[in-house]
């Protein structure tokens, strides 16, 4: 079964700009970015919260949204 999702032009446009070759679909790469969230590790498999989790600490690092651990340990004076 096929479906459609509603995306920004500007979001079509950074998926554009990701395709490897331009035959390739948007399913493809949509799988390829998702396959980039890992599964789990050596003690088992993540579940799902914990993978969006990840995801969402990645993109937080990424967009620096986040404050040095020896700078909150600092200013708590721990």
């Amino acid at each position: 079964m096929i479906t459609t999702i509603q995306l920004s032009p500007s979001t079509r446009q950074k998926l554009a700009a990701l395709k490897a070759t331009p035959r390739e679909t948007y399913d493809e790469l949509l799988n390829k970015l998702i396959a980039l969230v890992p599964e789990g590790d050596d003690e088992g498999a993540y579940t799902d919260a914990f993978r969006i989790g990840l995801l969402s600490a990645r993109l937080d690092l990424r967009a620096r949204r986040v404050t040095d651990h020896d700078l909150v340990k600092k200013r708590l004076g721990l």
